[in-house]
């Protein structure tokens, strides 16, 4: 669960980004696991969805370092954060992640993913951001 107030916005990462909307101060803890808010999937349940939930679910969830046959996927903001080889934050104690230095409000959130799990897959984006199409009526 995201611990600061922040909203998504087109990233030149990719797709779309997290930013934090109020400064973050180094070292301050940006994320903590909570297990209301941050979900566990038994990766052997991944079959029993149909195929654009499982897509949902391959895009956003990762392996719980701590238990391996589950996949967690975060309910709010911080699933589309981004990765980074030189992110502004820190996730290596895997329960809470913290600010690396100081970020500034309207800033990008980044991690690096190789923190989370080894061998994470970049996926194509999933989630296009342009204008709506308008339909025909």
């Amino acid at each position: 669960m995201m611990t600061v107030r922040c909203y998504l916005a087109p990233s030149s990462i990719e797709g779309l980004g997290i930013f934090c909307r109020d400064p973050i101060a180094k070292g301050q803890v940006i994320w903590q696991s909570d297990p209301l808010l941050d979900m566990r999937i038994p990766i052997d349940h991944l079959g029993q969805y149909p195929e654009h939930v499982r897509e949902f679910i391959e895009r956003y969830a990762y392996v719980d370092v701590k238990n391996p046959a589950m996949l967690v996927l975060e309910s709010d903001e911080g699933r589309f954060m981004n990765h980074s080889d030189r992110p502004n934050t820190d996730f290596t104690a895997l329960d809470h992640g913290y600010a690396l230095v100081d970020i500034p409000a309207g800033v990008e959130i980044t991690c690096d993913y190789r923190e989370i799990g080894e061998n994470l897959v970049m996926q194509p984006p999933r989630h296009a951001v342009h204008q709506p199409v308008a339909l025909a009526v």
